[in-house]
């Protein structure tokens, strides 16, 4: 199946929280999505089907050189093919090209997205005990570095 990866606007929004609730025990709201849209730090991507359908989304938050990554999600139906790969490696070309490292948080025991987060070049770098309280789990910490030499 043909995808693409398209900047999110609010057209995506329905499609984009169905997939939120399906994916957190504490999904974000219509109106956090709709600020981050329009909030000049973040970059909300959305992959798309042939047929304009949501695959999943991502979204990465920058303070100066330093990028974090606050979602990545995928509509169970279309898990398992590549789409958080091909989110994922959007935001990682961006980070060599525009950050020092970018980081983020992950469930414990989200074996899958630890995986994909490892293949991807990411190390664990630390884990903050019972982050996710209402699951009573932690979160591990992962950071991957980009070469920065030279650029100011």
């Amino acid at each position: 199946m043909k995808r693409k990866l398209v900047p999110m606007d609010r057209s995506h929004l329905p499609q984009v929280l169905a997939i939120e609730r399906a994916c957190f025990s504490k999904p974000w709201s219509e109106q956090t999505f709709a600020d981050e849209l329009y909030n000049d730090a973040v970059s909300l991507v959305v992959a798309e089907g042939e047929d304009g359908a949501v695959l999943g989304y991502g979204e990465v938050s920058v303070v100066l050189d330093e990028g974090c990554l606050e979602k990545i999600a995928v509509a169970e139906d279309s898990r398992r093919q590549g789409v958080a790969e091909e989110i994922l490696g959007a935001f990682l070309r961006f980070g060599e090209a525009h950050l020092a490292f970018l980081t983020l948080e992950v469930r414990a025991s989200n074996a899958p997205a630890i995986a994909l987060y490892e293949k991807m070049g990411f190390k664990t770098v630390g884990r903050r005990k019972n982050y996710y309280a209402d699951l009573h789990e932690d979160a591990i910490l992962m950071t991957v570095e980009f070469d920065r030499i030279g650029t100011v």
